[in-house]
């Protein structure tokens, strides 16, 4: 058992990894469904009657269950990962990253997944908290809804149906990060 924790814990290469999703993809598009974990919310909102008041909302939701268990699988997963099968250790980041985030005022980079001394529940009492949390959520809850998915939805399924706005929109993410990290960032951090 040991060894099979140990070989799920550790990376695994492109190779294998790549495979897997272009066999789901080629699973899905043979069964006439798309994968964005974002649809889920439409699904659940469906789910719960919005459809008698939005048109949006007005769809067989009994369609996307699968879609809804694999969310909750993938929400499952990651907490078994986190809890049960991570080492510990810090993450691996560059000297020049781990230098400048600590420039920024972010204490031990790298310690874990996201920085605690911003995402944490007492950071949403401050400027910096409220513009991370607050409004970088809604930021991407409007972005994936105007841009008609999120980036799996665009950037896994929909390049897999060779859809020109699926390339747009991988385009616009990269940009936008890109943007945000170089430019809004820089400012936002040391408030």
């Amino acid at each position: 058992m040991n060894q099979f924790i140990e070989f799920i814990s550790s990376p695994w290469p492109w190779w294998v990894a790549g495979p897997i999703i272009a066999l789901l993809m080629f699973a899905l598009i043979y069964f006439g469904n798309s994968f964005g974990f974002s649809a889920n919310f439409r699904t659940m909102c469906s789910m719960f009657g919005a459809g008698k008041s939005c048109d949006f909302f007005d769809f067989d939701w009994k369609k996307q269950t699968w879609n809804l268990v694999f969310a909750v699988g993938a929400i499952l997963g990651g907490f078994i990962a986190s809890q049960y099968l991570t080492s510990g250790d810090a993450i691996e980041l560059s000297e020049k990253t781990i230098s400048e985030l600590q420039g920024y005022g972010i204490e031990n980079p790298g310690a874990d997944i996201v920085p605690m001394s911003i995402f944490n529940f007492e950071s949403l009492f401050t400027l910096k908290g409220f513009i991370f949390i607050i409004l970088g959520g809604f930021l991407v809850g409007f972005g994936t809804r105007y841009a008609g998915g999120c980036t799996s939805g665009h950037a896994i399924s929909g390049l897999s149906d060779l859809q020109p706005a699926s390339l747009i929109a991988v385009i616009g993410f990269f940009i936008g990060g890109l943007a945000i990290t170089y430019f809004v960032f820089p400012l936002i951090l040391p408030i």
